[in-house]
């Protein structure tokens, strides 16, 4: 998915950590036109950028297509970090220029790893009549910020933990371990929590938790949290509890060592500094070009599919030098 906004926020993050619990409130965000589907985004934001090295956190739908226009959202590039494509319902096509093709249903994962660039494209498959899930990103190591780009897809496991269901897609967690590679320390699962239940898994003390909720409400650490909402922890527990209310609950469960890296990230990039931003939008806006002259382009974001028509093209970048600055 792609920040498809005209301005992008600016966001340069630092690692420093949270002491006490925080409640993250989403902003709504359309991508593309008038009756384009709309996301919840409760990362990045000025208060936190992010969780380990989760950096962006988009919660969608459930969005009836007949209202909306679904995902729609043309070939675009990343640098610095890798997409995941979680859905609760509908289906969506997945093209890359690794050279993949995919169909993500329900329960399965689609993992994109950028490396040095990579460009794709995800729209609603046709039939689907309402799409609803996340699409989640976290940032690379320094070591694999130049990488070669890579496309994962798997299914994950259903496993029952202590009265709830557990599908760890990204990582290890709770005896399941989510196929795709993860060149960093981090886990990605959902968990679904029956009414009422108080539930606690161990966690990594040295991880930074969030737990976003998709359906029902939870309490976490004594804060209340509904729908979109996520819930960011700092490191230093063993164990996480989880309370669901009395419809029950299903939940993204996110965690990771906290980041090493100062992180600037701008549109659908992520750099070490501002010199890369505008590195990585000059080589993106000469591909551009191409696609648009001659109908195919390849660069370093890789050969474009020969199914996109059009792609996104970089907005302007600010006039101020992008820096580094505190999470607060």
């Amino acid at each position: 998915m792609s920040v498809t906004e005209r301005d992008p926020a600016l966001v340069d993050a630092d690692t420093s950590g949270f002491a006490a619990p925080e409640l993250l409130e989403p902003r709504e965000v359309p991508l593309g036109g008038p009756r384009a589907m709309r996301v919840q985004r409760t990362l990045p934001q000025r208060a936190r950028s992010l969780i380990g090295a989760w950096c962006f956190v988009d919660h969608y739908g459930p969005d009836d297509l007949s209202e909306r226009g679904g995902m729609r959202v043309p070939g675009h590039p990343h640098t610095g970090l890798a997409t995941v494509t979680w859905l609760f319902e509908g289906e969506v096509e997945h093209r890359d220029t690794t050279g993949a093709s995919a169909i993500v249903r329900p329960g399965e994962v689609n993992l994109m790893t950028a490396g040095n660039g990579v460009a794709h494209s995800e729209f609603s498959v046709e039939g689907t009549t309402v799409v609803h899930g996340a699409q989640l990103w976290f940032a690379l190591p320094a070591a694999d910020t130049d990488g070669p780009r890579r496309f994962e897809h798997a299914v994950p496991e259903m496993r029952a933990v202590a009265g709830a269901e557990v599908r760890v897609f990204v990582g290890d967690w709770l005896g399941s371990t989510g196929a795709p590679h993860a060149p960093t320390p981090l886990m990605g699962a959902e968990v679904r929590l029956p009414p009422g239940l108080r539930w606690e898994a161990a966690v990594d003390p040295g991880h930074e938790v969030g737990v976003l909720v998709d359906l029902g409400e939870v309490e976490v650490e004594g804060l209340h949290a509904t729908r979109s909402r996520l819930v960011a922890l700092a490191p230093g527990r063993s164990s996480l509890v989880i309370e669901a209310g009395p419809q029950g609950a299903r939940v993204i469960v996110l965690t990771g060592e906290p980041f090493p890296d100062p992180i600037t990230m701008w549109w659908n990039f992520v750099g070490r500094g501002h010199d890369d931003i505008v590195r990585a939008r000059a080589d993106w806006q000469a591909q551009v070009e191409q696609q648009r002259s001659t109908g195919r382009a390849d660069g370093r974001f890789g050969p474009h599919p020969d199914a996109w028509e059009d792609v996104l093209p970089a907005p302007e970048l600010p006039t101020v030098r992008l820096k580094p600055r505190l999470r607060r």
